[in-house]
């Protein structure tokens, strides 16, 4: 169980600003002081005093009951993830070569049509029916398929290009996937993927949800990983680095002016609004998402457009050890899960 508490967020907000600006040179004694007022203050606060926090569950919401209800409005104005994750990606996109492309748990299609606007023939995957309803009626000519990414529906050597955005922190083990990724691109094929950066699982609110089998409000599990995790998982298959972005959180982006009347006492987002100075202490220019191009050895293949043109960082032992089904000797494909995550800065 996890008992969130809006006190305790709060303070730990607060925590966070000291410790970036003691480690940065910014907390002078001015910003120092300011900060243990406003810790006395949020402690003495009566709606916070009186406010009992929620005991959660973990893991007992899927992402298939999120994801329909986010369905409806994840493309809308208002996430953050997406107006930052969304141009790093484009900006790689628009430099592979023109060919066959996979959108690997494509949600609504937004990178898909960016792909089918640039040319590419392009299949969208996702385990959402309530998203790939969404996708379907935005491009009513692109091949979509209901599944999880541990099984794509696609024979070996498929795809030029795989994009995989926002996905993979629901997903325990990233190596099988990877290993799918890799089974289905072509020699000299791209990868690019984004994920929800490790730093911003720890600032951003935990929300809890729909009670789940026990009664209790629910957790969704996530899975965020420090940059060597996504090293360990795809040198091994043969990827090559092309890239790697860390996208952060712009100055200012918690604007006061917004503040909720009256201000909240349960977790959310516009719980910062109590300390509006401190969380931007805390967030401002932190990491918000890691973006991740990889390119298998071998020729590329497709349009006129070249590669990115980065240096390569590592090599591993290639695609021929791979098998028919995508994974290296000996390792088994988990059970199929879920396979949307798109958290951290998305409107909830």
């Amino acid at each position: 169980m996890t008992y969130l508490s809006p006190l305790g967020y709060l303070l730990g907000i607060e925590g966070a600003a000291l410790l970036r600006g003691f480690r940065e040179g910014s907390a002078d004694r001015e910003f120092v002081e300011a900060r243990i007022a406003e810790i006395r203050a949020l402690l003495d606060a009566p709606a916070l005093a009186h406010t009992e926090g929620v005991t959660a569950s973990p893991g007992t919401i899927s992402t298939a009951d999120v994801y329909q209800a986010w369905a409806p409005h994840y493309d809308g104005p208002g996430n953050q993830m997406i107006d930052i994750e969304q141009p790093v990606v484009r900006r790689i996109l628009d430099g592979l070569p023109v060919g066959t492309a996979l959108d690997a748990a494509c949600g609504t299609g937004r990178h898909t049509a960016y792909l089918h606007g640039l040319g590419h023939h392009v299949i969208g995957v996702d385990a959402s029916p309530a998203m790939l309803a969404r996708a379907r009626k935005r491009l009513p000519d692109v091949d979509f398929h209901e599944a999880d990414l541990y099984r794509l529906p696609l024979p070996d050597d498929a795809v030029d290009t795989v994009v995989c955005a926002l996905a993979l922190a629901h997903l325990p083990d990233l190596g099988p996937v990877l290993a799918e990724f890799a089974r289905v691109l072509r020699p000299g094929g791209n990868l690019v993927i984004s994920d929800a950066h490790l730093l911003v699982s720890y600032l951003r609110p935990a929300l809890p949800r729909q009670p789940g089998p026990d009664g209790r409000p629910s957790l969704l599990t996530e899975y965020h990983r420090p940059l060597s995790a996504y090293l360990a998982a795809a040198l091994p298959l043969g990827f090559q680095v092309r890239h790697c972005e860390e996208p952060c959180r712009p100055p200012r982006s918690l604007d006061p002016d917004t503040a909720p009347d009256p201000l909240p006492t349960h977790q959310s987002w516009d719980l910062l609004h109590w300390c509006p100075k401190a969380s931007a202490a805390a967030m401002d220019d932190s990491p918000i998402a890691v973006v991740w191009h990889f390119q298998l050895p071998g020729a590329p293949t497709g349009g006129s457009r070249g590669t990115s043109g980065r240096p390569s960082v590592g090599q591993g032992v290639g695609k021929q050890r791979l098998g028919r089904q995508g994974r290296l000797a000996g390792e088994e494909v988990p059970p199929a899960v879920g396979v949307r995550a798109r958290e951290a800065g998305r409107r909830e």
